[in-house]
């Protein structure tokens, strides 16, 4: 299985990507019961190519046990969502792919954390526990090595002492928040221009809805930045990509994008037409790579462009917001 992880990180083109991706997808079918199940369900002959692979729907996560089980499980990483729903859970059996998946994607878009001093506004995802995003940037805090790095959970005003405070050191700031403590800090308009915005999506009950278009243009005018950035994630998922100036989101190499028709989950449409995301995530060797999300989203310019989510599917974290 070394071989196979290490490959996984060292894919530098689209037949690297194939190759592994087939390699994946073979392992799974033999290790993971819940996969291996739904795929003879489909009763379809073995795949060429990734676009015959079959994608599991996300919604698996909630009702079964998502693994290989080549191994112990090493955490569980459940969901965020409002109170009362239920939340997805994520067995992971390698925390090790994880960690070397967030540094690789986050240093390579974002930078290096050492260079950085990084604040985290996520108090909803500290509350419920067991988010495999706050794993992710509580390494990346440690990863930075300054004391002024850290979670601030609803300390809105210590975040803003901590923000003057590192820009003085001349390193950069990063600054992730959930939307809606976002723009709690918007209402006190700080000038934050200096500071590289990562949102990671989520209302949580506690503002109303709005586009992320209408977020975003709230949070540069109170914090007079030129753009937010995005950070596009999930709990069932062990990679991220994180949006540009442009709105579009840049993946990892390990990492790609199908996007299928809203009336045949089985056809893929052309880039630039809207239809909903299929995710293949390599780093999800040990649960299932191929998932079929309830995001709307279109290829743009070799991009991802989201473009909101199917109607009754859950609000969640991690994504986006509904439009």
């Amino acid at each position: 299985m070394k071989k196979l992880e290490q490959a996984i990180f060292e894919i530098q083109n689209q037949a690297d990507f194939e190759k592994v991706a087939l390699e994946v997808y073979e392992f799974q079918r033999n290790n993971c019961e819940i996969y291996r199940d739904f795929v003879n369900q489909l009763n379809r002959k073995a795949p060429r190519k990734i676009s015959e692979i079959p994608f599991l729907p996300i919604s698996f996560f909630k009702s079964h046990e998502v693994r290989s089980r080549q191994r112990a499980v090493e955490t569980l990483f459940l969901s965020s969502g409002t109170t009362g729903s239920e939340r997805s859970k994520h067995y992971v059996e390698s925390l090790e792919m994880y960690e070397i998946s967030f540094f690789k994607s986050y240093c390579k878009q974002i930078g290096n954390p050492e260079d950085q001093i990084i604040l985290a506004l996520l108090p909803n995802y500290i509350e419920q526990g067991n988010s495999s995003l706050v794993y992710m940037v509580d390494h990346l805090i440690q990863a930075s090595k300054n004391k002024l790095s850290g979670f601030y959970l609803d300390n809105l005003t210590d975040l803003i002492q901590a923000y003057n405070t590192a820009i003085l050191t001349g390193k950069d700031v990063v600054i992730f928040g959930v939307s809606y403590a976002l723009l709690d800090l918007a209402d006190l308009k700080p000038n934050l221009s200096k500071a590289r915005i990562i949102e990671t999506g989520g209302m949580k009950g506690r503002r109303k809805e709005l586009s992320k278009e209408e977020l975003h243009e709230i949070l540069k005018n109170a914090f007079q930045v030129p753009f937010i950035s995005s950070e596009y994630g999930m709990s069932e998922l062990l990679s991220q990509a994180y949006s540009d100036q442009n709105g579009l989101f840049d993946l990892p190499s390990w990492m790609k994008i199908l996007i299928r028709d809203v009336n045949d989950p089985f056809e893929f449409i052309e880039n630039g037409k809207t239809g909903g995301v299929n995710v293949i995530d390599l780093a999800n060797l040990y649960s299932c790579a191929f998932i079929s999300t309830q995001d709307l989203g279109k290829i743009t310019q070799n991009q991802l462009q989201l473009m909101g989510r199917y109607d009754h599917s859950d609000i969640r974290g991690c994504n986006l917001l509904i439009e």
